[in-house]
């Protein structure tokens, strides 16, 4: 079993940065897909980036040359720092994990459907 824990959303102001962070605890693979997704009120749930087992990764158009995403493996965690924040970034955002998903850099990221563990998200609220 995998349990996933976010942290590090609260409110910053427009231009500003944040840090999210997701503990893995379990059943834990190297070989672990992992993403950060989101979801605005009244809007479906969307891909932010993703890392492969090799440490590949992937960016949805919105999130290139703003957001990072990094995994560690030994302590089991998986950040994403996100820079030059604006109000289209506010949603609550979520970890994802899957042992199979494949992640190619240049693509976007897997869909939600492909991840088999979620966390219960962390609330990002941006304001202008």
């Amino acid at each position: 079993q995998v349990h996933l824990v976010e942290s590090g959303g609260g409110s910053v102001q427009a231009g500003g940065s944040l840090t999210l962070s997701c503990t893995v605890s379990g059943v834990f693979d190297s070989i672990y897909c992992m993403a950060w997704f989101r979801q605005a009120p009244g809007k479906e749930r969307e891909g932010v980036a993703a890392i492969g087992s090799f440490g590949r990764t992937t960016y949805a158009e919105f999130a290139k040359e703003r957001f990072t995403i990094s995994k560690d493996n030994d302590k089991k965690m998986l950040d994403l720092q996100m820079h030059s924040l604006n109000a289209e970034d506010t949603g609550t955002y979520y970890c994802a994990a899957d042992p199979y998903c494949t992640v190619v850099p240049g693509q976007p990221p897997p869909p939600r459907n492909e991840y088999q563990h979620w966390g219960q998200g962390t609330q990002v609220t941006v304001s202008s």
